[in-house]
């Protein structure tokens, strides 16, 4: 089953220039907690955003370079490559970037968001989430502190039709 998981600020923006654009460690936390122990999926700027595999879980970068080789992850060269790992694992998250949302998100299952009030400067956003297509089965806010300074909300949608 694929999942994705992402935060993103009122107008779905997700990045700017690689980065996310804001720091919210209560979102790091969830993140952590979610995917531990599962494969993780993400595009090659993504995965160059992070600067190394994510521990604890399979790390799988897309890629059209042929050349392009990592220690500890898998590399796929196609979306067709992804559909045969996907079957086989009980779930499976999309963590980035922007593109590969867009072309997983028809097949996705689930959405892990976390939702933050406010607007940031971007240059990527996540899809948009059809409130026809998907319902929300969680949603929790976050504690706002001195180091979580947005208020957010953790939210977690389900496909309501295929």
């Amino acid at each position: 089953m694929i999942s994705m998981i992402a935060a993103m600020g009122k107008n779905r923006e997700i990045g700017l220039n690689g980065e996310m654009p804001w720091h919210l460690p209560n979102d790091l936390k969830f993140f952590k907690k979610t995917t531990s122990g599962h494969s993780v999926l993400m595009g090659r700027k993504t995965y160059e955003s992070i600067g190394r595999p994510l521990p604890n879980r399979r790390n799988l970068v897309v890629t059209r370079s042929e050349s392009f080789h990592a220690d500890g992850v898998e590399v796929l060269h196609s979306l067709d490559d992804v559909k045969p790992l996907v079957n086989s694992e009980e779930e499976f998250f999309v963590i980035g970037g922007a593109t590969l949302y867009e072309q997983l998100m028809p097949i996705a299952k689930r959405l892990y968001i976390t939702s933050i009030n406010a607007e940031f400067e971007a240059d990527t956003y996540f899809p948009a989430i059809d409130e026809i297509e998907w319902k929300i089965v969680s949603s929790e806010k976050g504690i706002v502190d001195e180091k979580n300074k947005y208020e957010h909300t953790f939210q977690v949608f389900e496909r309501t039709s295929n």
